[in-house]
């Protein structure tokens, strides 16, 4: 195996935010922030773009721009479950045969981000690839809202195997100052990866940590991970959001 073919871009959204009410229409230079989103993907050039939509109003705003939109269960537990029904939906004769999970609060994504997360895939014994960058700010190390990934990279290699996530603290280090490195939730599936992960049961860690990842860990599969140089912006704040706009204004 290598990098898909014939890879597919989705988009998981849906509506339920406590922080920032209807998250997905938010406006963002005068379009909804998913809209913005969707665009981002499509300046990456990886292939078709859907939106995966928990509510008809998500679908909307991306028919309205031209888009293509998938509706699905708006109780899903996760955006995995979410992209694996839409993409059944929308490819059931399988011609795509890679998955790009991009988020939905991501507007300022850059290109080159997005087409990071399929190099891993390039080592056939990857099952799915993800993204990280290097802790530079003290206080990311110890936040447990900062999820840390424990890769097998060298000093000097841009990617490598992941051996474990979470929200604390590691690996160790006797110095105390060796990079740790903040996990970036951007995924790319080889198409029978996705399939798989999203009909095991949630594992032990996963409940625990509260780290999806860890589900394909724990049960053998292989997610490897390519380090960029920054942390996209997410948008899960009013301040956030405002962030987002005075980026896309300048640009």
């Amino acid at each position: 195996m290598s990098i898909p073919n014939t890879p597919i871009v989705v988009i998981p959204a849906r509506m339920a935010s406590t922080r920032l009410p209807d998250k997905p229409l938010a406006d963002i230079g005068g379009v909804p922030m998913i809209v913005q989103v969707w665009r981002r993907a499509l300046e990456a050039d990886c292939g078709p773009v859907i939106v995966a939509c928990g509510e008809q109003a998500i679908a909307d705003a991306i028919d309205e721009a031209g888009g293509d939109a998938v509706m699905t269960d708006p109780d899903h537990p996760s955006g995995s479950d979410r992209i694996h029904e839409a993409l059944e939906r929308y490819d059931p004769d399988g011609r795509y045969d890679g998955v790009i999970n991009l988020q939905g609060d991501l507007p300022t994504l850059a290109p080159e981000v997005t087409r990071a997360v399929l190099q891993p895939l390039a080592d056939g014994d990857v099952d799915i690839a993800t993204l990280v960058a290097e802790i530079t700010e003290a206080g990311e190390r110890t936040n447990p809202n900062v999820v840390k990934a424990v890769l097998a990279m060298a000093p000097g290699e841009m990617s490598g195997r992941a051996l474990y996530f979470s929200r604390a603290t590691v690996p160790w280090s006797e110095k105390g100052d060796d990079p740790l490195y903040h996990h970036i939730g951007i995924y790319a599936y080889r198409r029978a990866a996705l399939r798989r992960f999203v009909e095991l049961p949630p594992g032990v860690l996963e409940r625990r940590e509260r780290l999806e990842q860890l589900r394909a860990l724990e049960n053998g599969m292989v997610i490897a991970a390519a380090c960029v140089d920054t942390v996209p912006l997410g948008v899960d704040t009013p301040a956030d959001l405002e962030r987002a706009r005075r980026i896309l204004s300048e640009n």
